[in-house]
Protein backbone atom coordinates (compact mmCIF):
# COMPACT_ATOMS: atom_id res chain seq x y z
CA UNK A 1 0.00 0.00 0.00
CA UNK A 2 1.01 3.61 -0.61
CA UNK A 3 -0.27 6.32 1.75
CA UNK A 4 -1.38 9.51 -0.01
CA UNK A 5 -0.98 12.19 2.65
CA UNK A 6 -2.19 15.22 0.70
CA UNK A 7 -4.73 15.33 -2.13
CA UNK A 8 -7.60 17.53 -3.29
CA UNK A 9 -10.09 15.17 -4.91
CA UNK A 10 -12.84 17.60 -3.99
CA UNK A 11 -11.39 19.94 -6.64
CA UNK A 12 -13.55 20.51 -9.72
CA UNK A 13 -10.70 19.15 -11.86
CA UNK A 14 -12.06 15.72 -10.87
CA UNK A 15 -15.75 16.40 -11.40
CA UNK A 16 -15.97 14.26 -14.53
CA UNK A 17 -14.17 11.12 -13.30
CA UNK A 18 -13.77 11.31 -9.50
CA UNK A 19 -15.56 8.01 -8.79
CA UNK A 20 -13.56 6.14 -11.41
CA UNK A 21 -10.24 7.53 -10.23
CA UNK A 22 -10.84 6.71 -6.58
CA UNK A 23 -11.99 3.21 -7.47
CA UNK A 24 -8.88 2.58 -9.56
CA UNK A 25 -6.58 3.99 -6.88
CA UNK A 26 -8.03 1.57 -4.37
CA UNK A 27 -7.40 -1.30 -6.78
CA UNK A 28 -3.81 -0.11 -7.24
CA UNK A 29 -3.19 -0.21 -3.50
CA UNK A 30 -3.04 3.54 -2.97
CA UNK A 31 -4.79 4.01 0.35
CA UNK A 32 -5.50 5.64 2.67
CA UNK A 33 -5.94 9.00 0.95
CA UNK A 34 -6.26 12.20 2.99
CA UNK A 35 -8.30 14.86 1.21
CA UNK A 36 -7.19 18.23 2.49
CA UNK A 37 -9.50 21.14 3.18
CA UNK A 38 -8.37 24.56 1.92
CA UNK A 39 -11.48 26.65 2.56
CA UNK A 40 -14.81 26.29 4.33
CA UNK A 41 -16.38 24.97 1.13
CA UNK A 42 -13.58 22.54 0.30
CA UNK A 43 -13.47 21.27 3.87
CA UNK A 44 -17.19 20.47 3.62
CA UNK A 45 -16.50 18.66 0.34
CA UNK A 46 -13.52 16.78 1.78
CA UNK A 47 -15.56 15.49 4.73
CA UNK A 48 -18.35 14.47 2.35
CA UNK A 49 -15.86 12.51 0.22
CA UNK A 50 -14.45 10.86 3.32
CA UNK A 51 -17.89 9.55 4.21
CA UNK A 52 -18.55 8.35 0.68
CA UNK A 53 -15.29 6.41 0.21
CA UNK A 54 -13.93 4.06 2.84
CA UNK A 55 -10.28 4.73 1.93
CA UNK A 56 -10.63 8.53 2.02
CA UNK A 57 -10.13 10.65 5.14
CA UNK A 58 -10.34 14.41 5.54
CA UNK A 59 -8.34 17.27 6.99
CA UNK A 60 -10.38 20.27 8.10
CA UNK A 61 -8.90 23.72 7.76
CA UNK A 62 -8.54 26.94 5.82
CA UNK A 63 -5.56 27.76 3.59
CA UNK A 64 -3.89 31.13 4.27
CA UNK A 65 -4.94 32.43 0.86
CA UNK A 66 -8.59 31.86 1.87
CA UNK A 67 -8.27 33.20 5.41
CA UNK A 68 -9.33 36.79 4.67
CA UNK A 69 -13.01 36.14 5.36
CA UNK A 70 -12.63 33.74 8.27
CA UNK A 71 -14.65 34.31 11.45
CA UNK A 72 -14.69 32.86 14.93
CA UNK A 73 -17.93 31.16 13.95
CA UNK A 74 -16.02 29.30 11.22
CA UNK A 75 -13.45 28.16 13.77
CA UNK A 76 -16.24 26.86 16.00
CA UNK A 77 -17.64 24.98 13.00
CA UNK A 78 -14.21 23.47 12.25
CA UNK A 79 -13.93 22.39 15.88
CA UNK A 80 -17.25 20.60 15.61
CA UNK A 81 -15.95 18.64 12.63
CA UNK A 82 -13.02 17.36 14.66
CA UNK A 83 -15.28 14.92 16.51
CA UNK A 84 -15.88 13.12 13.21
CA UNK A 85 -13.74 9.95 13.14
CA UNK A 86 -13.02 10.51 9.46
CA UNK A 87 -11.42 13.89 10.16
CA UNK A 88 -7.79 13.13 10.93
CA UNK A 89 -6.01 16.51 10.85
CA UNK A 90 -6.28 20.29 10.87
CA UNK A 91 -5.19 21.59 7.48
CA UNK A 92 -4.11 22.94 5.32
CA UNK A 93 -3.17 25.94 7.40
CA UNK A 94 -0.22 28.28 7.42
CA UNK A 95 1.23 31.32 5.71
CA UNK A 96 1.58 32.27 2.04
CA UNK A 97 3.42 35.48 1.25
CA UNK A 98 3.68 34.84 -2.49
CA UNK A 99 0.84 37.29 -3.07
CA UNK A 100 -0.06 40.45 -1.16
CA UNK A 101 -3.51 39.30 -0.06
CA UNK A 102 -4.73 38.50 2.50
CA UNK A 103 -2.71 40.82 4.70
CA UNK A 104 0.10 39.01 6.50
CA UNK A 105 -1.22 39.90 9.93
CA UNK A 106 -4.59 38.42 8.97
CA UNK A 107 -2.90 35.23 7.83
CA UNK A 108 -0.93 35.01 11.07
CA UNK A 109 -4.07 35.55 13.16
CA UNK A 110 -5.95 32.65 11.59
CA UNK A 111 -2.90 30.40 11.43
CA UNK A 112 -2.49 30.82 15.17
CA UNK A 113 -6.20 30.28 15.80
CA UNK A 114 -6.18 27.04 13.83
CA UNK A 115 -3.04 25.91 15.65
CA UNK A 116 -4.91 26.55 18.88
CA UNK A 117 -7.69 24.38 17.50
CA UNK A 118 -5.17 21.60 16.92
CA UNK A 119 -4.00 21.92 20.51
CA UNK A 120 -7.60 21.78 21.73
CA UNK A 121 -8.51 18.72 19.67
CA UNK A 122 -5.22 16.82 19.73
CA UNK A 123 -5.19 16.45 15.95
CA UNK A 124 -2.03 16.76 13.85
CA UNK A 125 -1.59 19.69 11.47
CA UNK A 126 -0.87 20.03 7.76
CA UNK A 127 1.14 23.21 7.21
CA UNK A 128 1.29 25.25 4.02
CA UNK A 129 4.21 27.68 3.95
CA UNK A 130 5.31 29.61 0.86
CA UNK A 131 7.79 32.49 0.92
CA UNK A 132 7.18 32.68 4.66
CA UNK A 133 9.92 30.54 6.17
CA UNK A 134 10.89 32.74 9.12
CA UNK A 135 7.37 33.61 10.28
CA UNK A 136 6.09 30.05 9.93
CA UNK A 137 8.95 28.68 11.99
CA UNK A 138 8.64 31.45 14.57
CA UNK A 139 4.96 30.71 15.14
CA UNK A 140 5.35 26.93 15.25
CA UNK A 141 8.21 27.36 17.74
CA UNK A 142 6.01 29.13 20.28
CA UNK A 143 5.83 27.28 23.59
CA UNK A 144 2.09 26.62 23.32
CA UNK A 145 2.56 24.85 19.97
CA UNK A 146 5.68 22.85 20.78
CA UNK A 147 3.73 19.63 21.35
CA UNK A 148 2.03 19.64 17.95
CA UNK A 149 2.84 17.06 15.30
CA UNK A 150 2.20 17.23 11.61
CA UNK A 151 3.47 17.61 8.08
CA UNK A 152 5.25 20.56 6.53
CA UNK A 153 3.48 20.17 3.19
CA UNK A 154 5.18 20.61 -0.19
CA UNK A 155 8.44 21.47 1.54
CA UNK A 156 10.23 24.24 -0.34
CA UNK A 157 12.85 25.56 2.06
CA UNK A 158 16.45 24.63 2.82
CA UNK A 159 17.82 21.44 4.31
CA UNK A 160 18.71 23.49 7.39
CA UNK A 161 15.06 24.45 7.91
CA UNK A 162 14.02 20.83 7.33
CA UNK A 163 16.40 19.75 10.07
CA UNK A 164 14.85 22.27 12.47
CA UNK A 165 11.38 20.92 11.78
CA UNK A 166 12.52 17.33 12.14
CA UNK A 167 13.96 18.18 15.55
CA UNK A 168 10.53 19.55 16.48
CA UNK A 169 8.94 16.25 15.46
CA UNK A 170 7.44 17.25 12.13
CA UNK A 171 7.35 15.20 8.95
CA UNK A 172 8.54 16.60 5.63
CA UNK A 173 6.00 16.31 2.79
CA UNK A 174 7.68 15.39 -0.50
CA UNK A 175 5.76 15.58 -3.77
CA UNK A 176 6.24 15.82 -7.50
CA UNK A 177 8.85 18.59 -7.34
CA UNK A 178 11.39 16.00 -6.21
CA UNK A 179 11.29 14.52 -9.73
CA UNK A 180 12.06 17.87 -11.41
CA UNK A 181 15.55 18.53 -12.77
CA UNK A 182 15.44 21.98 -11.18
CA UNK A 183 14.38 20.54 -7.81
CA UNK A 184 17.92 20.47 -6.45
CA UNK A 185 17.05 22.18 -3.16
CA UNK A 186 14.42 19.53 -2.41
CA UNK A 187 16.84 16.81 -3.51
CA UNK A 188 19.23 18.00 -0.79
CA UNK A 189 16.40 18.08 1.76
CA UNK A 190 15.54 14.47 0.92
CA UNK A 191 19.19 13.45 1.04
CA UNK A 192 19.69 14.87 4.52
CA UNK A 193 16.31 14.09 6.11
CA UNK A 194 15.97 10.70 7.82
CA UNK A 195 13.51 8.41 6.07
CA UNK A 196 11.47 8.16 9.26
CA UNK A 197 10.67 11.86 8.87
CA UNK A 198 9.44 11.80 5.25
CA UNK A 199 5.97 11.25 3.82
CA UNK A 200 4.85 11.29 0.19
CA UNK A 201 2.08 13.41 -1.27
CA UNK A 202 0.81 14.63 -4.61
CA UNK A 203 -1.18 17.80 -3.85
CA UNK A 204 -3.26 16.65 -6.82
CA UNK A 205 -4.56 18.01 -9.11
CA UNK A 206 -1.45 20.20 -8.86
CA UNK A 207 2.31 19.60 -9.20
CA UNK A 208 2.35 16.40 -11.24
CA UNK A 209 5.75 14.66 -11.25
CA UNK A 210 7.84 13.92 -14.28
CA UNK A 211 6.96 12.56 -16.81
CA UNK A 212 3.49 14.10 -16.32
CA UNK A 213 4.59 17.61 -15.34
CA UNK A 214 2.08 20.23 -16.42
CA UNK A 215 -0.84 17.80 -16.55
CA UNK A 216 -3.52 17.03 -13.99
CA UNK A 217 -1.91 15.22 -11.10
CA UNK A 218 -3.19 12.02 -9.50
CA UNK A 219 -2.23 9.76 -6.61
CA UNK A 220 -1.52 7.12 -9.25
CA UNK A 221 1.77 8.98 -9.81
CA UNK A 222 3.04 8.48 -6.26
CA UNK A 223 5.36 5.64 -7.39
CA UNK A 224 7.39 8.18 -9.39
CA UNK A 225 7.94 10.18 -6.22
CA UNK A 226 8.89 7.12 -4.21
CA UNK A 227 11.32 6.00 -6.92
CA UNK A 228 13.05 9.38 -6.93
CA UNK A 229 13.35 9.47 -3.15
CA UNK A 230 14.83 5.97 -3.22
CA UNK A 231 17.34 7.02 -5.87
CA UNK A 232 18.43 10.10 -3.92
CA UNK A 233 18.79 8.20 -0.66
CA UNK A 234 20.34 5.06 -2.10
CA UNK A 235 17.45 3.01 -0.75
CA UNK A 236 15.11 0.50 -2.32
CA UNK A 237 11.67 1.43 -3.58
CA UNK A 238 10.10 -0.95 -1.07
CA UNK A 239 12.03 0.53 1.84
CA UNK A 240 10.81 4.04 0.99
CA UNK A 241 7.25 2.88 0.34
CA UNK A 242 7.03 1.04 3.64
CA UNK A 243 8.67 3.77 5.69
CA UNK A 244 6.53 6.59 4.28
CA UNK A 245 3.41 4.48 4.78
CA UNK A 246 4.22 3.81 8.42
CA UNK A 247 5.15 7.44 9.07
CA UNK A 248 1.81 8.64 7.71
CA UNK A 249 -0.21 5.91 9.41
CA UNK A 250 1.32 6.76 12.78
CA UNK A 251 0.66 10.49 12.35
CA UNK A 252 -2.90 10.27 11.05
CA UNK A 253 -3.86 7.22 13.09
CA UNK A 254 -5.41 5.33 10.17
CA UNK A 255 -4.36 2.42 7.98
CA UNK A 256 -5.67 0.56 4.96
CA UNK A 257 -3.90 -2.72 5.69
CA UNK A 258 -5.27 -3.47 9.10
Amino acid sequence: MIFETHAHYDDDAFDNDRDEILRLLNEKGIAPIVDIGASVASTKAAVSLAHKYAQVYAAAGVHPSDSGDLTDKDIDWLKGLCDDPKVVAIGEIGLDYHYDEPDREVQKKWFVRQLELAVETGLPIVVHSRDAAADTYKILSRDEFRGLKGIIHCFSYSAEFAEKYVKMGYLIGVGGVVTFKNGRKLHEVVRQTPLENIVVETDCPYLAPEPYRGRRNSSAYLPYIIERIASIKGSSYEEVRQATYENAALLYGVRADG
